[in-house]
């Protein structure tokens, strides 16, 4: 693994007390995950929210599964965080 790329688990590892070894879990386990199925996406969701110790409101937890479901999810690290701090 690149510096750059161990720079940036190391980033994800403080800002959402989650281990390196759990993020690539949850990487392995939807691998080959069906990112259209709402349910699968919800899961998902739900599995990384409690992993990092936060909560979704159901509102929120709507937004994300329809951007990834309708695959219009911002792809720079910025808008990412940002949409996941909306309220």
């Amino acid at each position: 693994m690149s510096n750059n790329q161990n720079g940036f688990f190391d980033k994800i590892e403080k800002k959402a007390n989650v281990s390196k070894t759990d993020i690539f879990k949850v990487a392995d386990s939807v691998k080959d995950a069906n990112f259209k199925d709402e349910a699968t996406v919800r899961k998902l969701v739900r599995q990384i929210a409690a992993m990092t110790g936060r909560q979704v409101t159901k509102d929120k937890e709507d937004k994300i599964v329809q951007a990834i479901v309708t695959n219009n999810m911002p792809l720079d690290f910025q808008s990412l965080t940002n949409m996941f701090k909306q309220k």
